[in-house]
């Protein structure tokens, strides 16, 4: 049986290398934690459809274990950094920016937070120099022959890897930050009338001070956060390659874009034909759930069941927010499962069950599943738009507040904040998407959008790969904007040219003009002491 099994595998995976015309070789330059469980959901569907996919991991990491049975083949590559020191280094980047970035003020917020990537940019770059400079590794790399890499535009050295091995890129990317990188080295455009800028929880139709207030977010990216630590990323590129270049150079020669969004979840705004939305890849219908898990849901009877998380990054709250939370969960006749890591509180009700981890989206998809108190994951947030579940936003740091707040101007979503937040709030805010009808039609109605869709997310996302295996890269579909500079990217030079134009032509009119003039000038004169004269 086992035998059988394996051949009908092999089958697969052949008719899928002769559906797509070939199979190929793919290297993965893998992010971590929420990125990682992403670009996993592709790496298993490329295998799926019968290409070899090596996974480059450094010998620590957090979720990545190579020693774990798989489909994927991994090449671990040394690293000074220990499993410990890597962990240490996401969690003291999500302490900080949970509990330093100050949330009142701009400017003290961003110049907080451009400390913190500071970190995280040291931290890669240690990591690419461990491999890049690994000359036994990296021929290894190059004799393996690859057609594509297939890397995160927020964790940079995958691009790096493609020039050296002169192989073509595909990105995956939820956003960065300002949306400078899909800006200025993916060419795409964004209008700041009506396209709030990452991060600034602002609608898409905006007020005229919300206008004045994104447009400063705007400047600010672009002279100012787009150039950080660029210098010390151009410096590292051009001497790995042996020749001038730049971080930003090397990065816009992405072939295809992969954008972990969609229209139920983005604002409309303009896209490019490699730009291609992949939102909810990773969605699918629930499982059975546990039958410990299913007896506590079915005992919930017509009222159902809250599901609670803030992620898997997230496991430290204090003891007095835990109880507050704890006080308001014990109010509501919806029984409660709550994936929580920590000293259970003394105000939790008998409705709440704590688990150190749930399975979030085949409860999401349980039928008796009236509501989701989440963080505001992208993940956690797609899986409930697919189900069709109304939410309680409680963001924490990242992209959480500004995905909480497109659900809450969707009308799907009722934000809360963890730092301010009362039990009578938490109470408050279930009692309103749970029993004001309208919360649940909106997310009835996001899902119907993200369902209805002639090529599913996953399914397209491994055909733009497959397509640049195919084509050796995609650069049809690259603007000619990414060759131009900024100042013929926005016509400087034709303005300044039609101008002197202008300016010339207006010169030689006013000129001719006065000649005229005076010369009719002189002729009236001449004529009129002629008849004087007389």
């Amino acid at each position: 049986m086992m035998i059988k099994g394996i051949l009908i595998l092999l089958l697969i995976q052949l008719s899928c290398c002769f559906s797509c015309g070939t199979c190929g070789k793919v290297l993965v330059w893998p992010p971590e934690y929420s990125h990682w469980m992403n670009m996993k959901t592709i790496v298993d569907e490329l295998i799926q459809r019968g290409h070899e996919v090596t996974v480059l991991t450094p010998s620590a990491s957090v979720l990545i274990d190579p020693n774990k049975p798989s489909a994927i083949k991994f090449e671990v590559y040394p690293t000074s950094l220990t499993e410990d020191e890597f962990e240490y280094v996401f969690m003291k980047l999500v302490r900080r920016w949970t509990n330093e970035v100050p949330k009142d003020t701009f400017w003290t917020c961003f110049s907080v937070l451009q400390e913190i990537l500071s970190e995280f940019s040291d931290f890669m770059e240690r990591l690419c120099k461990d491999v890049v400079f690994n000359k036994k590794f990296m021929m290894k790399l190059q004799e393996s022959r690859f057609d594509v890499i297939l890397t995160d535009a927020v964790f940079p050295c995958g691009e790096l890897l493609a020039e050296l091995l002169n192989i073509p890129f595909v990105y995956t990317v939820r956003f960065t930050t300002g949306y400078t990188v899909e800006k200025y080295n993916g060419g795409l455009l964004t209008p700041p009338s009506y396209v709030p800028i990452v991060m600034s929880e602002l609608p898409d139709r905006m007020t005229f001070m919300e206008r004045v207030k994104n447009m400063i977010y705007v400047l600010y990216f672009d002279f100012w956060f787009q150039f950080f630590n660029e210098k010390k990323w151009d410096q590292f590129y051009s001497e790995v390659l042996g020749r001038p270049t730049t971080f930003s150079e090397t990065r816009g020669k992405a072939e295809i874009w992969l954008v972990r969004n969609y229209w139920d979840f983005q604002f409309p705004r303009p896209f490019l034909p490699h730009f291609h939305f992949v939102g909810g890849l990773h969605c699918k219908p629930a499982n059975p759930l546990p039958k410990e898990i299913e007896e506590f849901v079915q005992s919930s009877g017509k009222h159902g069941v809250v599901v609670f998380t803030l992620g898997s990054m997230v496991s430290n709250l204090t003891e007095e927010r835990a109880n507050m939370i704890a006080s308001a969960l014990a109010q509501i006749p919806q029984k409660v499962l709550w994936r929580f890591d920590g000293k259970r509180p003394d105000t939790l009700g008998p409705n709440t069950w704590l688990y150190k981890w749930i399975p979030q989206n085949d409860l999401l998809g349980h039928p008796k599943t009236k509501a989701f108190i989440t963080h505001g994951g992208a993940n956690g947030i797609y899986e409930a738009i697919y189900h069709g579940i109304p939410m309680v936003g409680i963001p924490l740091f990242a992209d959480q507040p500004d995905n909480i707040a497109h659900m809450k101007v969707m009308g799907a979503a009722v934000r809360l904040n963890m730092d301010t937040m009362t039990s009578t709030d938490l109470f408050n805010a279930l009692k309103t998407v749970i029993y004001d009808p309208s919360y649940k039609e909106n997310a009835m109605r996001l899902s119907a959008i993200h369902r209805d869709q002639p090529v599913k997310p996953l399914d397209r996302a491994a055909f733009w790969i497959e397509f640049v295996m195919r084509h050796k890269g995609a650069k049809h579909l690259r603007p000619a904007a990414l060759s131009l500079t900024w100042y013929q990217y926005h016509s400087l030079d034709v303005i300044g040219f039609l101008l002197a134009c202008v300016a010339i032509v207006s010169f030689l009119v006013i000129k001719c003009c006065l000649l005229g003039y005076q010369k009719f000038y002189k002729t009236r004169k001449k004529k009129k002491q002629k008849t004087n004269r007389h």
